[in-house]
């Protein structure tokens, strides 16, 4: 970072420091989420952030490596004791909490100590990507629709916090007054929230917002998740974004919604092809197809995804398309007639929410640029619940089921070239070691420990 950017930084975190404190903020969280999916924090008082802004906050990189139980491997290029890193805060998604009285949040970017970019930040890194997929001429919208299920009482078994039938009105009903303030909060916090409604499992809720950047749309993701999580603890319950909450339920999915722009086009809209695709929005599409079982280690990156990644649970279990197809990993939404133009967008829809999502961004958008710069096609859209096929007419047909276990998932992003490319070879390691060492974490447990050793981390 050069010196006039961190004065630029500092008289501006200054005028921010002043409103705050005009607000009764006292201190602001600084967030960045690390390879395992959990969100991490480092926070400053008020006072603190003007040097903040300018010259960071310490931070060890050991957090590369932290696994879900909070344990840490060393990899290649990353772990141990050794080091210091600097966590600035993005000033320009600086929020003040509704939820939380007192605090603000903003998301950090990592810096060495001579100011320039950690190589393993995953901000940083989507936030090139996007820059990249600039240079070729285009832009992205992203979304992340949000799952989660609440529960009542102290111990860490779940207790399903409403008893009303999927989807039904009555578990709105049961917890009126949770959503309301929830839905409030995120207002507040200029959360544009499109809806919110009960989903399949016990004791889950889903929110969906509207589209932003892709760099953009992971830091609301994290600030939507951290409400919720704020707001459920305001009405005593707990919320869990855990993949796999219950062994025999069918588990929290979340959802990457994505669009690919120019010069203010939508380009899944308006084509000659399929469902009105244009060559340039089926390319993005079939570079993010082809690179799904590498994308797995990325987005369904721990061992209880794998408990939901299963078929004919709506998780996308297969490497497929199909239009409003909710049983293919990758779903093509048109949209309402009177918004296709710019509605329609790709769902994909088997990854979960241990993901990290700026680095799972950073890969959907590496993936989809490979595509636009090969000028890849997709196959035939599948039309059925692939599962429902015999495994004769998948295979002649070329729909592939995505990896089953983290293991296989790990060992193919870890050979593509697309990806090492894209993320550098220590983050490459480093991922792969993280994912190795909550295999051997969790190895030999059965799905009951699995998820219970999980559910509370996410």
């Amino acid at each position: 970072m050069e010196q006039l950017e961190r004065e630029r930084q500092a008289s501006l975190a200054r005028q921010i420091a002043v409103d705050l404190a005009t607000q009764s903020v006292v201190g602001v969280a600084l967030t960045w989420v690390d390879n395992s999916g959990i969100t991490r924090v480092k926070a400053v008082p008020v006072g603190r952030l003007e040097r903040a802004a300018a010259w960071g906050v310490g931070a060890s990189p050991v957090f590369d490596t932290f696994l879900v139980d909070d344990s840490t491997v060393v990899g290649r290029f990353a772990g141990g004791p050794v080091g210091d890193l600097r966590l600035h805060p993005d000033l320009s998604r600086l929020t003040t909490l509704a939820a939380a009285p007192g605090w603000a949040w903003a998301p950090a970017n990592r810096y060495d100590q001579d100011g320039a970019p950690h190589p393993q930040d995953a901000r940083a890194i989507a936030r090139r990507e996007v820059w990249l997929l600039a240079a070729l001429g285009f832009t992205a919208q992203a979304a992340f629709e949000v799952e989660w299920c609440v529960s009542i009482g102290d111990g860490d078994e779940f207790v399903a916090a409403c008893k009303g039938p999927g989807y039904g009105m009555t578990r709105l009903v049961e917890l009126s007054g949770y959503l309301r303030d929830l839905l409030s909060a995120l207002t507040a916090q200029a959360v544009s929230v499109e809806q919110i409604h009960p989903e399949y499992a016990a004791g889950q809720y889903e929110v969906s917002v509207a589209v932003d950047d892709p760099v953009g749309a992971a830091d609301t993701a994290v600030l939507v998740r951290e409400t919720i999580r704020t707001v459920s603890a305001r009405h005593g319950m707990r919320a869990t974004f855990g993949p796999k909450v219950l062994a025999d339920g069918v588990g929290n999915g979340f959802h990457v919604h994505l669009s690919l722009w120019r010069d203010g086009v939508n380009l899944m809209s308006g084509g000659a092809g399929r469902y009105g695709l244009t060559p340039a929005g089926e390319a993005f599409m079939a570079g993010i197809l082809a690179r799904l079982p590498a994308l797995l280690a990325l987005g369904a990156p721990s061992v209880a995804s794998y408990l939901r990644l299963i078929p004919s649970h709506w998780a996308g279990a297969f490497a497929c398309w199909g239009l409003e197809n909710r049983e293919a990993a990758m779903r093509f939404v048109t949209g309402a007639l009177a918004d296709r133009a710019t509605a329609a967008n790709v769902e994909v829809k088997c990854f979960d929410a241990a993901a990290n999502p700026y680095l799972l961004m950073a890969g959907l958008l590496a993936a989809g640029r490979a595509g636009l710069t090969s000028e890849a096609t997709l196959p035939e859209p599948v039309e059925v619940d692939p599962a429902s096929l015999d495994p004769q007419t998948r295979a002649a047909r070329g729909i592939l089921a995505l990896p089953g276990t983290l293991e296989d998932a790990v060992v193919t992003f870890e050979s593509d070239p697309v990806l090492g490319e894209a993320l550098g070879a220590a983050l490459v390691d480093t991922v792969a070691t993280v994912r190795r060492g909550e295999i051997a974490l969790l190895a030999n447990a059965d799905a009951a420990t699995i998820a219970a050793r999980t559910r509370w981390r996410y």
